[in-house]
């Protein structure tokens, strides 16, 4: 089907961002080629503006027939991490190969089954001859991997330099789970309502330089290792039920069996309790806490010669009702060694938690569209624990939501930015309807009266 080998192709090249200096250009090149002749509906049509930002990002201008209709924004990125045959793929990471109804290939769910899914939807909806009520926009990410500095950093400016004000914005973030939560009976679509926050510290340990024969007590290494200690065991505060992932538990309890059900329905006498349990692993304590992750280390020069110099660096992940600068603080009491210098690198504060309630228009289009699409699916509010382009767009609206309709099973969380990174061929056709339906959603003027 056509649908189908445009998304092949387009996971065949490799639009990867190797760090924040190096991105393969010459794909992103090709991407763009690709986009055009994929969807030549898109490209040709009068309807669509089309703009290249920052070289290589596309921002798409859809206007309705009712420009009082204020207008909403569909994200997504183009570019990829990193990834290695060597590591153990079953099919090489740029070959698109499908194997038992999945495609195997580094992008395919981080993020272009959003990037040609919207387009692909848009295309569809351009050959029956639709013109939307309701003007939107497409803003589709190159470097989005690398935080976004000339890509989405840049379609906000011009944005903003037009005066856009936009109801809602949908980018990639949180996804279908199935049977991943212990405990829940059928698939549950958490939208994500907020992410958090980030910050990179550097710690370092001077010592004088000495002969490996004469060590002194402590070196450089061992204090440096003892501050590290000190962060890993000694975790951030538990803060479940400060920020939104209560209501997570409490829009899903009716879907939970006995006695699952029953926690989740008297969260008031169960906090403590459920609290405990989701720290005991290393997706869900993600939810609970602001995460510690000391991710480079690096010391020494000869075998004999002990270091004058130690360095570590270590990831936060800021829990929604935390601060950057109470976090800053927090690392500073927890190390308490004057030897051990604290240096922040860079980071941000949690971002705004968006409005879920039965009246905001972005939250129930969103879960009206997975109903239509997925009937049996339950739909509640989420954090995001990565960080998406959408955070750059915060100046142009309240209500910012991360979702993509891929479907998470057991083991899947380990194929983001991992090894095996696939998706079903049945889930990609899912995703360019929901973005087909959601588009026409969208039109409604007003939000319809509650289900009675």
């Amino acid at each position: 089907a056509r649908w189908l080998l445009g998304y092949l192709l387009a996971v065949k090249i490799p639009t990867v961002s190797f760090s924040a200096s190096e991105q393969n250009t010459t794909a992103l090149k090709e991407f763009d080629q690709l986009l055009r002749r994929v969807f030549p509906k898109i490209f040709s049509s009068s309807l669509v503006q089309h703009e290249m930002v920052g070289n290589y990002s596309h921002l798409l201008t859809v206007p309705g027939s009712e420009p009082d209709l204020e207008p909403y924004m569909l994200l997504a990125h183009i570019d990829v991490v990193p990834a290695d045959e060597a590591d153990g793929w079953d099919a090489p990471p740029f070959s698109a190969q499908e194997l038992n109804g999945f495609i195997y290939g580094r992008g395919t769910i981080d993020n272009k089954q959003s990037v040609m899914g919207i387009l692909q939807a848009l295309e569809y909806l351009l050959e029956q001859g639709y013109t939307p009520r309701r003007s939107f926009y497409i803003g589709l990410g190159h470097d989005e991997e690398i935080s976004g500095p000339q890509g989405a950093v840049n379609i906000v400016k011009l944005l903003k330099s037009r005066g856009v004000k936009l109801l809602y914005v949908l980018d990639e973030g949180l996804t279908i789970m199935d049977g991943v939560v212990d405990g829940l009976i059928g698939p549950g679509a958490l939208i994500g309502v907020s992410e958090k926050g980030q910050a990179t510290v550097k710690l370092s340990v001077s010592t004088p330089p000495g002969h490996s024969s004469m060590p002194p007590r402590e070196s450089s290494i061992g204090i440096l290792a003892s501050a590290v200690t000190r962060l890993e065991k000694n975790r951030m505060p538990n803060l479940f039920g400060h920020g939104p992932e209560r209501a997570t538990f409490e829009h899903l309890a009716h879907k939970f069996g006995w006695p699952y059900r029953m926690v989740m329905s008297n969260l008031w006498l169960f906090s403590s309790l459920l609290s405990s349990v989701l720290e005991g692993q290393p997706d869900t304590n993600a939810f609970v806490r602001t995460t510690t992750a000391v991710t480079m280390f690096n010391s020494g020069v000869k075998i004999n010669v002990m270091p004058a110099y130690a360095e570590a660096f270590v990831n936060f992940r800021i829990h929604s009702s935390q601060t950057l600068q109470e976090v800053l603080k927090l690392i500073k009491s927890t190390i308490s060694d004057e030897r051990v210098k604290v240096e922040f690198v860079s980071g941000f504060d949690p971002l705004p938690i968006s409005s879920y309630d039965e009246d905001t228009f972005g939250y129930q289009i969103i879960k009206k569209t997975v109903h239509d699409i997925f009937p049996e699916v339950t739909v509640s509010p989420g954090i995001c624990v990565g960080n998406t382009d959408s955070r750059h767009y915060t100046e142009l609206s309240p209500d910012i939501y991360r979702f993509a309709p891929s479907w998470y099973k057991p083991g899947d969380s380990a194929r983001f930015h991992g090894v095996n990174e696939r998706i079903s061929i049945q889930n990609y056709e899912e995703i360019v309807l929901f973005y087909f339906q959601l588009m026409q959603n969208s039109d409604i003027r007003n939000l319809p009266g509650p289900r009675t």
